[in-house]
């Protein structure tokens, strides 16, 4: 029998590769503004088409390439970050594994212009596929321009897994932000078909967070600053009133690297224990500086996990820091309860001396002398004349009365006949059909017995069917504001919102600005109150990002469901005996009505013989 094992060639191997390296355009954008951080670029350019599909280039001026290591960037495990066994260990770089370029070649075209300082020249090189179509001397700028076009080209299963132009677009402006705000001190800009997206200046942390996020986001940042042997610690926290529903304000860094670390953020949690409502989430940038050799980052292929040596330390570092931290700035509640803050001296008299006040007293003032004036006008008054013309009023009637021969001794009033009743009971208007059960369930009778709704997903599944036939049909109703709203949002939720913009507005939502950051809202639905549409918009962006819809149909669908169990009755809400009867009736309106838009049940149902057998 002949040998079965043999070694891959290393176009396959390169694939097989790519599958773990590249999983999406975001991916490539990943290692190639690593690389160019790498090679000491000041400023880094993305240029991105169809969400990365057609292309994605990164522009840098760094220290560029040789002709020699141009081609030996394309080669497996080629790297100019680690000669031995023992640099994994002390890190202090991101492209290090020597697989991205390689990967990235095999299944895209890729066109690499390089040049040193100190060179005239620079090299072009053009692959597709692994193979080398081209190498040659070109005229380019310093640096390095790499530009990776038609993306898994030749791995067609691969590219029908790509989700739309709108997801994909939010991964790579989710790594941007990543790498972006790991290095404030590089200047980086971006571009999506032609427009720029991002024009991020070099600046100090707090001011590249506000560049990226929004003005807005300045008044909500509280510093945090801590220094030990083990750890250092520096950033921004958000203010818990500014907690969000979504995760997008999460970032750890360590070692300029960005992380994701369940552990460290269970900390943060539990430094904001108390002060956040329930379901938001805090927001918080922090840079964490430890030394590398007490770090694995080499445990997972993207690199966003990394093992700490002594995680339980870490732990405790990161919940006081940011808890001292909220209690520094005066955020974290205070626990001397006979203080009134509303007594406190303000900043601009707590160096004034008080004055005595001043008392003037008018001593010729007499009380009683105006009240003498006022008895002598109301006497002079001639009440015989107001009384004639009250007598005028009623002149006629005692001989219009007399001449008709009708007088108030026969009265007739005209009356309805009653209606019998379907069953001829008299309590039947007074009988209660509907019942509330701790503010959370509606019970009702039925034939059988007793059905038990929950008000919560009734209501949802009720205004979903409601706001998805208004999604559909396109003529909802709209009110209008007296004032337009303004709202903030940060780039990347402009670019969710830009996308559903059309949905909202057949929705019942009006727009007359939208601009970079700022909306302008001048109409709502009319079931939508003014003080619930950022609460609205909110809790839609945070199920657009996480449930990643594909299609047009899935988009209206999960905004339906996100509108609805924004405004759906809340448990604990009071509901009168007219507004659980509508309920109930609306709920049983609806297509599906035993199951809310989440799939969850609305309602159950027990029989009188269930009752009989628990009292056997």
């Amino acid at each position: 029998m002949s040998d079965i094992i043999q070694l891959l060639p290393d176009h396959v191997a390169n694939q097989i590769a790519a599958g773990e390296v590249v999983q999406r355009p975001a991916s490539v954008v990943k290692e190639l503004m690593e690389n160019a951080i790498d090679a000491a670029a000041t400023h880094i350019k993305l240029v991105v088409k169809d969400a990365g599909k057609t292309l994605v280039q990164v522009i840098d001026d760094g220290h560029g390439m040789s002709a020699t290591d141009a081609r030996l960037s394309f080669e497996r495990h080629a790297t100019s970050k680690i000669k031995s066994a023992d640099d994994l260990f002390s890190l202090n770089t991101k492209g290090f594994r020597g697989e991205a370029l390689a990967s990235i070649a095999a299944i895209a075209h890729v066109e690499l212009k390089t040049k040193r300082s100190q060179e005239e020249l620079g090299t072009q090189i053009e692959i597709e596929g692994s193979e080398i179509k081209a190498q040659e001397v070109t005229v380019t700028p310093k640096g390095t321009a790499i530009a990776v076009k038609h993306l898994f080209f030749n791995i067609p299963a691969r590219r029908n897994f790509l989700k739309s132009n709108t997801v994909e677009l939010r991964h790579i402006i989710d790594e941007f932000h990543r790498v972006a705000l790991a290095h404030p001190d590089i200047a980086f800009s971006m571009f999506h078909n032609g427009s720029e997206t991002f024009n991020l200046p070099k600046s100090n942390y707090r001011q590249r967070v506000v560049n990226i996020f929004g003005v807005k986001t300045n008044e909500k940042l509280v510093p945090v600053e801590e220094e030990t042997e083990v750890l250092k610690i520096s950033g921004f926290v958000g203010k818990p009133e500014f907690a969000k529903r979504s995760k997008n304000e999460q970032f750890f860094f360590v070692n300029n690297r960005f992380i994701k670390s369940p552990y460290l953020n269970h900390a943060i949690n539990s430094a904001f224990d108390g002060l956040l409502k329930d379901g938001s989430h805090p927001s918080y940038f922090l840079n964490l500086s430890v030394d590398p050799k007490t770090i694995d980052i080499n445990i997972h292929p993207t690199k966003t996990e990394i093992k700490f040596d002594d995680e339980h330390t870490l732990y405790a570092i990161v919940r006081a820091s940011v808890k001292h931290s909220l209690g520094q700035f005066n955020i974290a509640p205070v626990l001397d309860f006979e203080r009134d803050r509303n007594l406190d001296t303000p900043y601009d008299y707590q160096n004034k001396r008080a004055s005595t006040p001043s008392v003037e007293v008018d001593r010729n003032y007499n009380p009683f002398q105006e009240e003498q004036n006022f008895n002598k006008r109301s006497l002079a008054k001639p009440f015989k004349k107001e009384s004639a013309q009250w007598e005028s009023l009623y002149v006629g009637m005692e001989s219009k009365g007399t001449k008709t021969g009708s007088n108030f001794s026969q009265v007739e009033f005209e009356s309805q006949p009653e209606s019998q009743g379907l069953f001829n009971d008299a309590s039947a208007e007074s009988r209660q059909t509907t019942y509330q059960l701790h503010n959370k369930y509606i019970i009702s009778t039925i034939k059988s017995g007793m059905m038990i709704l929950d008000q919560n997903r009734a209501h949802q599944r009720v205004l979903y069917e409601g706001l998805l036939r208004s999604l559909t049909v396109r003529e909802a109703v709209s009110q209008q504001l007296l004032f337009p709203l303004q709202l903030q949002f940060s780039t990347s939720e402009m670019e969710v919102l830009q996308e559903l913009k059309e949905d909202l507005e057949h929705t019942g939502f009006l727009f007359s600005e939208f601009v970079k950051g700022n909306v302008e809202i001048t109409g709502v639905p009319i079931n939508v109150a003014e003080s619930e549409v950022a609460i609205i918009l909110e809790q839609l962006l945070s199920d657009v990002q996480q449930e990643v819809p594909d299609t047009n149909f899935s988009a209206m669908d999960l905004m339906a469901k996100s509108m609805a169990k924004s405004l759906a009755i809340k448990t604990g809400q009071s509901l009168t005996r007219m507004e659980q009867e509508h309920l109930v009736n609306s709920l049983f309106a609806c297509k599906e009505p035993s199951v809310s838009p989440t799939n969850r049940v609305t309602f159950i149902t027990m029989s009188v013989d269930d009752f009989d057998k628990k009292f056997i």
